[in-house]
């Protein structure tokens, strides 16, 4: 029996082992970040209390908590959430497709982007915020406009990454190909686009910022619906609390943005 005992306990605290190692990393990080957001928030309330920071500059987190429930039961928090949501998922779609497509396009006409690189580079040097205005005046102050200032500067951002990493395809895997008689349009299939791939999902990431960052920029401008409008109207009566619970709805969009951009880096990375 004590023979027995000897002989399964190995294994159970093996199986032991290995349920500690499956649950523990997720567990450790979800610990760390409620923690880390608890005492951040635990901190900002005290100092803010204590008089160390003036509430009239900082706001106040048992204010920012109260103003959201009061936004969120009026819903014009979850329509600002979602007008502003749906201008960035619009505008980053079209912005990413687009200036993924024409990034790779030029892989195949090498002479036309050679011509058009200068003008690429300088399109992307200009800081995109400053057409918003000339969008607003093309495009009028509704839902349009907020779309378009994100899908240009996503646009730019996508073309830019695919063309670089088309560059950066391994020359001899197209040399591969072209020796085996491919055409350049199933090397462009066949090696390229897939080799780019990677390039084109980090762009993407960097698309989720550039995208908010135009719906508000447009909504700062000319809205009467928004986050970027709840922020800037809140600013202008000096409603911290209101200003902060905009800018935390905007930090959630992002996240779930992320999350989805994440999703797509699984599927190719599977596929």
């Amino acid at each position: 029996m004590s023979a027995t005992k000897a002989e399964t306990r190995p294994i159970a605290v093996a199986g032991a082992a290995k349920r500690r190692a499956r649950v523990s990393p997720w567990l450790v990080v979800l610990t760390g970040q409620v923690a880390l957001t608890v005492i951040f928030f635990g901190l900002w309330e005290m100092l803010v209390r204590a008089q160390v920071l003036p509430v009239y500059l900082y706001g106040l987190p048992s204010g920012i908590w109260q103003k959201f429930l009061v936004l969120l039961v009026d819903g014009s928090l979850l329509r600002d959430t979602a007008i502003t949501g749906f201008e960035s998922v619009v505008g980053f779609a079209l912005g990413s497709f687009l200036g993924s497509v024409v990034g790779l396009g030029l892989w195949l006409t090498p002479t036309l982007a050679r011509i058009l690189r200068p003008f690429i580079v300088a399109i992307n040097g200009l800081p995109k915020i400053a057409l918003a205005p000339l969008i607003i005046v093309w495009f009028g102050i509704a839902i349009e406009s907020k779309i378009a200032i994100a899908a240009i500067i996503t646009f730019i951002v996508s073309l830019m990454t695919a063309y670089s990493g088309a560059q950066e395809v391994d020359q001899d895997l197209v040399r591969l190909m072209r020796s085996l008689g491919a055409t350049p349009k199933q090397t462009f299939r066949k090696v390229v686009v897939p080799s780019t791939m990677p390039w084109i999902v980090s762009g993407l990431r960097l698309n989720v910022g550039f995208a908010l960052i135009g719906a508000v920029v447009g909504e700062y401008i000319a809205a009467n619906k928004g986050l970027g409008y709840l922020v800037y109207y809140a600013g202008t009566l000096y409603d911290l609390n209101a200003v902060w619970v905009g800018l935390f709805a905007l930090m959630a969009l992002a996240l779930v943005l992320d999350y989805a951009v994440t999703l797509i880096e699984k599927r190719f990375r599977w596929s």
